[in-house]
């Protein structure tokens, strides 16, 4: 399991966001994460070869197509394709594979670190970045953290 301290270095020093699934659906999952992420300053790149653009970013077919460094690699993907789509995060020197809510491959995971990336399993992005930097607790979510430290501020 991942700690709260690590997943906020993470979310607070990887700002360029590869999602792989990332639907063009407004009512998916993945749709809400990349729309949360690019408000609150990330750069997300689509993963999905089923779309030109999404979100009014263009979309890639695979991992190895992005023409720009990618820091996490965020799958929202079946857990048995993760081993490979660890491998892609490897060849495009990702730092993070992150496999979203429901999404567990300790083969992955150990292919990925044995590579030097940071893995974080079965956790959401955006619910962790709402949970650490502010968000869930003004809807009355007890995120269970007890800090005196703001949430850092965001330019919307």
């Amino acid at each position: 399991m991942t700690d709260a301290n690590t997943l906020r270095r993470i979310l607070d020093t990887h700002t360029t966001v590869a999602i792989v699934g990332l639907s063009d659906k407004v009512y998916r999952p993945s749709y809400f994460v990349g729309k949360y992420l690019l408000d609150h300053g990330y750069t997300v790149i689509p993963v999905n070869p089923t779309f030109d653009e999404v979100l009014g970013q263009k979309s890639y077919a695979s991992l190895d197509q992005i023409p720009v460094p990618v820091d996490i690699v965020d799958c929202f993907r079946r857990s048995d394709q993760m081993v490979d789509l660890a491998q892609a995060a490897i060849d495009i020197n990702a730092q993070v594979l992150w496999m979203q809510l429901g999404v567990v491959n300790g083969d992955a995971r150990k292919l990925a670190e044995g590579q030097g990336l940071e893995v974080v399993m079965d956790r959401c992005t955006k619910i962790e970045h709402a949970r650490l930097f502010g968000g869930l607790n003004w809807a009355g979510v007890n995120t269970g953290l007890i800090s005196a430290r703001r949430p850092r501020k965001v330019n919307l």
